[in-house]
């Protein structure tokens, strides 16, 4: 793609009035814009970032036998009536022009309840998993920190029906590991914590977060097990000995949560009459479990990890394109020949041909952007046969032939 015919747009100065990295970065970079408090526009290069983000997803959920599908963002109050959820301080209430009121989905167990009535029958029909990946809506009284904590927001939500506890069980844990498997080929680390069920379950739910110190929660851990829990539940105190393991010290430490799961037992299928006969014909509520992923608060949260007083630097596998191929002064005709031989090996290059913009624009936009792989060049690479080759991610600028770009970049 040439950058001259692409929208992308870098701001000349900072961003006023925004504290966070990920908010500073992604607004100057051109990745997002700002429309109000917590509600952002994905511009084209920012929107490469979160289908990237995306793809990871839906590779590792398809892989893991859930369906997806797409339900509407505009849910009729009968549904919240089932579960007494119309008065969630959260919910956005409208009505329409006939006076028929609804609200906007921050979730969405109602409306799948409801629509499974039509499908799910006996145990024949289960275990069953379906997810989207879905614009959702939060009336986010602290809606602050970029893309950390929004008022609109994407989400992933995954919604598990099984025939007993004992099946929702074993899914369960599977789900998680496939969670971390997907933060972890995102460029996050994350801990499993504890955290409490608040309107879905009286059990403990499990939220991962990415331990930072930027992060809004805060969270107790052992350094010597996996005991994690989030403060709002938890009774221990940095310093103290783990409960679990009887041995480490708890840690204190605050904490980004980019995914949560939950098992909701019968919360939502008993209201809704999703129910289903099991083996001897006896009629029994579908057995829930919800898990949710946020890309939008993914992406925030690897600006916020990945960066350095220059600009983002994205792990290769969320680089809006692999190579960011720079043209400097004498260097067209070099830049050209490269341009082609990357698109025609199917590598997807960002072709910096601008003729207004001088070298130094060129070089701090591309660090800016944060893609992978820099390749310059210029009057003094062409003169030397050579073109000049940097990883965002470190320092070194080395000068390769051009049969060798290949073998870094792949």
């Amino acid at each position: 793609m040439k950058q001259s015919q692409f929208f992308a747009k870098t701001l000349k100065e900072w961003p006023k009035d925004e504290e966070s990295a990920n908010a500073r970065l992604l607004l100057r970079a051109g990745f997002i814009a700002k429309s109000s408090s917590g509600v952002y526009t994905f511009l084209p290069i920012g929107l490469k970032v979160l289908e990237k983000i995306n793809s990871v997803i839906r590779e590792e959920l398809n892989a893991f036998g859930a369906s997806e599908l797409l339900m509407p963002a505009l849910v009729s109050k009968k549904y919240w009536d089932q579960t007494g959820r119309w008065q969630t301080p959260v919910l956005y209430r409208l009505q329409d022009s006939s006076g028929q009121e609804y609200g906007l989905g921050f979730t969405h167990e109602e409306v799948l309840t409801n629509i499974l009535k039509q499908f799910i029958s006996s145990w024949r029909d289960l275990p069953l998993a379906l997810y989207q990946i879905q614009t959702k809506f939060r009336d986010e009284p602290r809606a602050k920190s970029g893309l950390l904590r929004g008022k609109e927001f994407l989400m992933k939500d995954l919604y598990s029906f099984h025939a007993g506890e004992k099946d929702l069980e074993k899914y369960y844990w599977r789900a998680a590991k496939i969670y971390a498997k997907i933060f972890k080929r995102l460029g996050l680390k994350t801990k499993i914590v504890e955290a409490s069920g608040g309107d879905f379950t009286k059990d403990f739910t499990h939220e991962f977060q990415v331990l930072t110190p930027v992060g809004e929660d805060t969270i107790f851990y052992c350094q010597n097990c996996s005991f994690a829990q989030n403060k709002e539940i938890s009774r221990v105190g940095a310093g103290q000995t783990c409960p679990l393991c009887k041995k480490g010290e708890i840690l204190k430490e605050n904490g980004i949560e980019v995914g949560n799961i939950f098992k909701l037992g019968s919360r939502f299928s008993k209201p809704a009459g999703l129910n289903y006969k099991d083996k001897d014909g006896e009629v029994k509520p579908v057995i829930m479990g919800s898990y949710g992923i946020g890309p939008t608060r993914i992406m925030g949260a690897v600006a916020e990890l990945h960066h350095d007083d220059k600009g983002v630097i994205w792990p290769q596998v969320l680089s809006p394109f692999k190579v960011h191929l720079v043209e400097l002064a004498g260097g067209r005709a070099e830049a050209q020949k490269i341009y082609k031989s990357l698109c025609a090996a199917g590598i997807d290059v960002f072709y910096d041909d601008r003729k207004d913009a001088s070298p130094g624009e060129k070089l701090f936009d591309a660090d800016l952007l944060g893609i992978s792989w820099r390749l310059v060049a210029s009057a003094k690479t062409v003169l030397a046969k050579k073109i000049e080759l940097k990883a965002r991610s470190g320092s070194e600028i080395k000068l390769i032939a051009r049969n060798q770009i290949f073998k870094y970049v792949k």
